[in-house]
């Protein structure tokens, strides 16, 4: 189980999806066969219709599928976990206040305030009594360290029981800094790494994303730095590199 795998920093790995179309999470699913494959929906268009379509594609070959949410919206949050997404990816958490308010969306009482529905999660009402009474042990939750906010309560944040792991975002950390962009700024690698202390020290999965063309040694080094969640880049991505691949050699033919 994927949970059971974060909780003791076993690594697992992940694709991530931005389109819409569910046949390109199937691909990702029945052939490369992660451990999970995130859905991009704070830096997209997808919606909530297409979100569950992807959900079930990702389900029907056993992959786990975790949303990652465009904003700490709770009816949007509800509105996934019905849809039979197996947890969910929240961005920009700061504070302990903000991580209570997303534990409130998405856990059922006593832990949270999610409200009691009849949807694809539960089975349209089959699974019912399964669902709900599994839910808040089963369900993964994931937050991203952003800010430099983040990064200074972290340890606050990971107090938290709620919380299976965290995904550091070096872009957004530099950005707070002033420094947008500065991936190798010291003041960022010493962002990431107080982050990666902390979750080691309490037993915390840490994710990264390897944005360039993954292979062996890129994933040592993430695994050797501390990351036990690592994605292998995109859909968006491989088609980005792709393209570029294909105008290149087009250039060198019509020079030839």
């Amino acid at each position: 189980m994927l949970k059971d795998h974060l909780r003791h920093r076993r690594i697992v790995f992940g694709a991530w999806t931005s389109l819409a179309h569910p046949q390109i999470t199937e691909m990702f699913a029945s052939v490369m066969k992660p451990d999970f494959i995130g859905i991009d929906m704070e830096h997209s268009t997808i919606s909530q219709g297409e979100a569950q379509r992807i959900i079930a594609a990702g389900q029907a070959c056993g992959v786990p599928v975790l949303p990652r949410l465009a904003s700490h919206d709770i009816e949007a949050m509800r509105r996934l976990c019905d849809s039979g997404a197996d947890g969910l990816i929240v961005p920009m958490v700061n504070t302990p206040e903000e991580l209570e308010r997303v534990v409130k969306g998405c856990k059922y009482p006593p832990v949270g305030q999610r409200g009691y529905g009849v949807a694809r999660a539960q089975g349209h009402g089959a699974r019912f009594d399964e669902y709900i009474s599994a839910w808040n042990a089963k369900s993964v939750l994931i937050i991203q360290i952003e800010s430099i906010q983040a990064v200074e309560n972290i340890d606050r944040l990971l107090d938290n029981e709620q919380v299976d792991g965290v995904m550091i975002g070096p872009y957004d950390i530099s950005g707070s800094l002033g420094i947008p962009g500065k991936l190798i700024d010291p003041k960022v690698l010493q962002a990431g790494e107080r982050v990666l202390a902390a979750c080691a020290r309490r037993g915390k999965a840490c994710g990264t994303q390897i944005t360039e063309l993954p292979d062996e040694k890129k994933i040592k080094e993430a695994i050797d730095r501390g990351y036990t969640v690592i994605v292998l880049a995109s859909d968006v991505f491989l088609m980005w590199r792709w393209s570029e691949q294909m105008r290149g050699l087009i250039a060198r033919v019509r020079q030839s």
